[in-house]
C-alpha cells in the first residue's frame, strides 16, 4: 500500500497537526476490536489507547495483524467487532481525515526530486507548486536533507529516502501518524541512526504516533509504551512503559542499560510464551 491516499488531502492551513485533536487527551482508542478476512481471524479483542503526543510501538511476529490494526485505525477497513475512535470520531472517513500513513516502502516517485516528493500531498490538495515546495524545503532542511532537496530518489541512500517519505507524511498535517515498519528496508547501521533521528523528530513534532515493528529493541527505544501482540489472531499479551529516554548520543548506552535489557528480556519472554500457546 502506498502512502499517497492518506496524504493527498491535507488542509490548506498547512503542516500543523489537525485542530480536531483538541477535545480529548486520548487521541486514539480501540475497544475490544476484532477483525477477520472471511474465516481467517486476524485480530481478537484488542484494546489500546494512545494519548495525545504519545508514541505507542506495536511489536509482534509476522502475520499477527499489526499492519491490519493500523489500517483499521486509519479507516481503510472496518473491524468485525469492537469500536475504534480517532480524536473522538468513529466514522471511517473521519478517522481517515485525521491520520497520515507511512508504509514500509518509501513510495517515492522516481521522476520527482526530493522536494517535490515531499510536497506531493500539498500539491494534490490544491496548494500551488511554489508554496508547496517552500514548505517542503523548510522541513527537509530541518530533517537534515537541505543539500539533497533537488536530488532524485535514485541519488539518495535508503535512509535519505525514508526521511523524504517521513517529510511527506508530516506535511499531510494530520494529528495521528501511523508508521508501518518504516525502517524495514534499510541496513542495521542506518536503522540505528534513523531511530535516533526519528525519536528526536517525534518529540519535536508532538504528534500521536502508532509504530509497527518486528524489532523489540526498536519498539522499546522509540515508544513511550510498547504493546506485544500474540501470533494470529493478534491479541495484546503485554503492555509496558518504555524506559526513560537518554540523550540521543547515548543510544548504545541506553539499549544496553540494565533497565532496558530487562524490559527487552521480558518482552521477548512474553512473545515466546504467546507463540507456544
Amino acid at each position: 500500500m502506498q502512502g499517497i491516499s492518506l496524504e493527498a488531502a491535507p488542509s490548506a492551513e498547512s503542516a500543523a497537526p489537525s485542530e480536531a485533536m483538541e477535545a480529548s487527551s486520548i487521541a486514539v482508542s480501540a475497544s475490544s476490536v476484532g477483525h477477520s478476512f472471511g474465516r481467517l481471524e486476524t485480530l481478537r479483542d484488542v484494546s489500546i489507547e494512545a494519548a495525545r503526543g504519545e508514541t505507542v510501538a506495536i511489536v509482534g511476529p509476522s502475520g499477527c495483524g499489526k499492519s491490519t490494526l493500523l489500517e483499521l485505525i486509519a479507516g481503510l477497513a472496518q473491524p468485525t467487532a469492537g469500536e475504534i475512535a480517532v480524536a473522538g470520531v468513529t466514522a471511517a472517513g473521519e478517522r481517515l481525515d485525521r491520520c497520515a500513513w507511512m508504509p514500509q516502502r518509501d513510495g517515492l516517485l522516481p521522476w520527482r526530486r526530493a522536494v517535490d516528493n515531499a510536497a506531493l500531498g500539498l500539491r494534490l490538495s490544491g496548494i500551488g507548486r511554489r508554496e508547496a515546495r517552500e514548505r517542503a524545503s523548510v522541513l527537509l532542511r530541518r530533517l537534515g536533507l537541505g543539500e539533497f532537496e533537488s536530488s532524485y530518489p535514485r541519488e539518495l541512500s535508503g535512509g535519505m529516502r525514508q526521511r523524504v517519505a517521513f517529510a511527506r507524511t508530516l506535511l499531510a498535517g494530520r494529528g495521528v501518524l501511523l508508521l508501518d515498519e518504516p525502517f524495514a528496508a534499510v541496513d542495521a547501521i542506518t536503522r540505528a541512526d534513523l531511530q535516533v533521528w526519528l525519536r528526536q523528530t517525534l518529540r519535536e513534532e508532538g504528534r500521536t504516533t502508532l509504530l509497527v515493528t518486528h524489532d523489540v529493541e526498536e519498539a522499546l527505544y522509540l515508544g513511550d509504551r510498547v504493546l506485544v501482540l500474540s501470533p494470529r489472531p493478534g491479541q495484546v499479551v503485554w503492555d509496558a512503559t518504555a524506559p526513560p529516554p537518554r540523550p540521543a548520543e547515548d543510544r548504545a548506552a541506553e539499549v544496553n542499560s540494565p533497565q532496558f535489557v530487562e524490559l527487552r528480556r521480558r518482552a521477548l519472554e512474553r512473545l515466546a510464551e504467546a507463540m507456544r500457546t
